[in-house]
């Protein structure tokens, strides 16, 4: 078995004395690992980098075995991402988004968002609606169409924390302290001030703690809470 095709590094860790197992989102393949002999020389270091752009050639024997990768770099990030601490927080964040994917399954959509968010200056409304597309592409994404009380399109202010469908302000009046704030600019109205980025974090943050990260019992990635707060600050 053979195959070739171009990704995003998002991960990297050691095998053996000098091998690594590398992990990539492939363009029509999906989240895809393989071994990479000889990956921890110095000759290596720099094309497996997670943020680089790479040509993979994966081979194997048969199609379930793990496989092993041949590796040509095609664009590097990492001198950049490491000099720029939002930009490398960033790309640490959407790797470790990314490998929540199932292995072998396409997610061209959010490989390109991805790599959106990598070549432009970090942006948090690009990095919520990013979130928000990994739980659309898990089964969990939330439904901000309409009100889920009325029917009504317009004036959704809210989301339910359980539904995770949207609220109208109306029909959010006797439960606001049970709603999550659904900032203007995720329903197409507006632009997103600091206090908006804040609270749609807030709103992704929840629905990866409740159908993500809790029941895989898994951590938060440990850039996001920086991150956020780096990227939710008012403009001096």
């Amino acid at each position: 078995m053979e195959w070739t095709g171009e990704g995003l590094l998002i991960g990297v860790r050691r095998h053996g004395e000098s091998s690594v197992i590398a992990e990539a989102m492939v363009v029509g393949r999906g989240r895809q690992l393989g071994l990479v002999r000889g990956g921890r020389s110095s000759k290596q270091a720099a094309a497996l980098q997670p943020g680089n752009t790479v040509q993979l050639t994966w081979r194997a024997r048969l199609e379930d075995h793990l496989g092993a990768f041949t590796i040509e770099l095609l664009q590097a990030r990492a001198a950049e991402l490491i000099a720029d601490r939002r930009r490398l927080y960033l790309s640490q964040l959407v790797c470790e988004h990314l490998r929540l994917l199932p292995e072998r399954d396409p997610h061209d959509r959010l490989l390109g968002m991805a790599l959106r968010l990598l070549e432009v200056p970090p942006d948090g409304a690009e990095l919520v609606r990013f979130e928000l597309a990994i739980l659309d592409e898990l089964g969990y994404g939330l439904d901000l169409s309409a009100c889920a009380a009325t029917g009504v399109l317009d004036d959704l202010t809210h989301v339910s924390p359980r539904s995770g469908r949207a609220v109208s302000r109306n029909a959010a009046q006797p439960y606001l302290e049970r709603l999550l704030p659904l900032p203007s600019f995720l329903s197409g109205r507006g632009n997103a001030s600091p206090s908006d980025i804040a609270a749609a974090f807030r709103l992704s943050g929840h629905f990866l703690h409740s159908h993500v990260w809790g029941p895989r019992q898994l951590d938060p990635p440990p850039t996001r809470e920086p991150l956020v707060e780096l990227l939710s600050r008012p403009l001096d």
